[in-house]
């Protein structure tokens, strides 16, 4: 059977690269951002992935996926890594690497769950704890491209310190609106006690449904499934809800 020619664009995402690791910033007490050199990357869209690979001296090699944290015009690619206290590859990531080692990644990857700047429609992000990733690159583009689209953020985490990017979320930016969920522990004077996301929170933040609003939710199965759940029932039309998930992979 005769092979079919993969594009030139394509092939270029599938290609492994070697990256650089130039900078990293302490996000949480289990997370960290990783800033990488990526010679030839052919840029990104926010809300894509890269896949990396790990590979041992005794020849040994895993991979793992990433959602890709920083803006797509940037010179330098982020990535943002929770720490997994059983994990096989995050821990690495999180805890050993130091500034001049090595990484091999490819990518961009996917072309569903990304926000475009020719988006005008109003957008609605729903984060579970890490799930920020992806939504953090979409908010930070349309912050760099000085776009008015109008941004809603609902992010939920067990803990205030685990909140990630949390100086940059409360920070001053006309037209996104912050909201943040706690399950585990409040910060101090908190009028709302800790608990799961429920259709009252969700009510406060979706848009009308006439309104025809993107909603993006990312986050562990569970969370998305039911976060997606709460949409439709407030007349969310389901083609209007996109979503990326994770679970457990070991890593």
């Amino acid at each position: 059977m005769a092979r079919a020619a993969v594009s030139g664009r394509l092939g270029e995402r599938l290609r492994w690269r070697v990256a650089t690791l130039v900078g990293q910033r302490v996000e949480t007490p289990a997370a960290r951002t990783l800033v990488l050199d990526v010679p030839g990357w052919p840029g990104h869209l926010a809300g894509q992935h890269v896949d990396l690979r790990l590979t041992a001296a005794d020849g040994y090699s895993t991979q793992r996926s990433y959602s890709i944290a920083s803006a797509p015009d940037g010179a330098l690619l982020e990535l943002t890594v929770q720490r997994v206290s059983d994990g096989e590859v995050s821990p690495y990531l999180a805890d050993d690497l130091l500034d001049g080692d090595l990484l091999e990644l490819r990518g961009p990857v996917g072309g569903w769950f990304v926000w475009r700047p020719e988006q005008s429609e109003p957008i609605l992000l729903v984060a579970g704890g890490s799930g920020i990733v992806p939504l953090m690159a979409m908010i930070r583009a349309r912050r760099q491209l000085g776009v008015t689209t109008p941004f809603r953020l609902l992010y939920s985490v067990r803990t205030p310190e685990d909140r990630m990017y949390a100086d940059e979320l409360q920070a001053p930016d006309p037209g996104l609106e912050v909201t943040f969920l706690y399950t585990r522990q409040v910060p101090e004077d908190w009028p709302r006690f800790p608990s799961r996301i429920t259709e009252r929170d969700m009510a406060a933040v979706a848009w009308p449904p006439s309104m025809l609003a993107t909603n993006y939710i990312c986050g562990p199965t569970a969370f998305v499934e039911y976060a997606a759940d709460l949409l439709v029932e407030l007349g969310q039309p389901p083609d209007r809800i996109r979503t990326e998930r994770f679970g457990p992979t070991g890593d």
